[in-house]
């Protein structure tokens, strides 16, 4: 057969059928598969390439990489105390023995000095580490305040803080000042030295506790309890023991609050099964209500 009647016939079987016949290359693309009579929803092989590419995955954007000034400036209260602790600490390591000595005997919350000048001392106090920054509650503050400060905020954590100090501070001298005018301490007890950041540490260890996960929050609340009971049962300074404590506690009754404020600060906490589902982050209606 020759060429011209070849495709003189493939054009009256296109023309005739409505259709290429199968293995026909048409004008417009690749030749077609050949169709099976009497079966129903025959694929040509065209259609199943849109779903191919439909289902590859965007590229999403580049991870940004980790940088530790925004860790610095995400918790400016405690880093801001935190370099003041230490200027305080290596003044009083390096500074005159007898200047050093005077500055931690006018900054002592004792009872005398919280008669004549409570928000003075109350502050003064909380400027020095007792046992410097080589101090078990020297790591608790590096580790803990800024932990907290990240899920509450500076000024609430600096509220948690201060607020602790100050409750505990009162708490364990006002007592004292009672047995000493009852006649049960001598009046030396009234200038005993006390100062340091441990009651301000013990509440922000006891409220991030209650910020935290549940296999978070049951150690650490446990640690720091058994460390305060330990030490109270070693009966060496029974009155700091004491207020370590009770800060303890102020900070798990604060709970209600811290979870409050976490709330606002961050948002609710994602349901379990809710956590990053494109199919929410396509549709936010809320469950059981349909669409039509």
């Amino acid at each position: 057969m020759s060429r011209l009647g070849t495709v003189g016939g493939m054009q009256g079987e296109r023309t005739s059928g409505g259709r290429a016949p199968a293995g026909s290359t048409g004008a417009d693309g690749p030749p077609a598969p050949a169709l099976l009579p009497g079966i129903p929803r025959q694929g040509t092989g065209r259609d199943t390439a849109a779903p191919v590419a439909a289902a590859e995955p965007e590229p999403g954007p580049p991870r940004a990489r980790p940088r530790p000034w925004r860790l610095l400036l995400g918790t400016p209260f405690s880093v801001g105390y935190g370099l003041l602790l230490v200027a305080t600490s290596l003044f009083a390591e390096h500074a005159d023995p007898t200047l050093v000595s005077q500055l931690l005997q006018g900054s002592s919350t004792d009872v005398v000095h919280l008669a004549q000048a409570p928000l003075l001392v109350l502050v003064a106090s909380a400027l020095w580490i007792a046992g410097g920054l080589t101090s078990g509650y020297a790591l608790g503050f590096l580790v803990v305040l800024p932990a907290l400060e990240r899920r509450i905020g500076g000024l609430r954590t600096a509220a948690v803080f201060f607020g602790g100090h100050a409750l505990a501070t009162l708490a364990t001298e006002v007592p004292v000042a009672f047995t000493v005018a009852a006649g049960g301490l001598p009046e030396s007890s009234l200038h005993r030295l006390d100062y340091g950041i441990s009651f301000g540490v013990m509440t922000c260890i006891g409220g991030l506790a209650g910020v935290l996960p549940a296999w978070l929050r049951w150690p650490l609340l446990g640690g720091a309890g058994w460390l305060a009971g330990t030490a109270l049962l070693a009966y060496t300074d029974p009155m700091t023991d004491w207020g370590h404590l009770l800060s303890l506690t102020l900070g798990v009754a604060s709970w209600p609050l811290l979870r409050r404020w976490r709330v606002v600060r961050t948002g609710p906490t994602p349901l379990l099964g809710d956590l990053g589902h494109p199919a929410l982050r396509a549709h936010p209606e809320p469950r059981g209500v349909s669409t039509p």
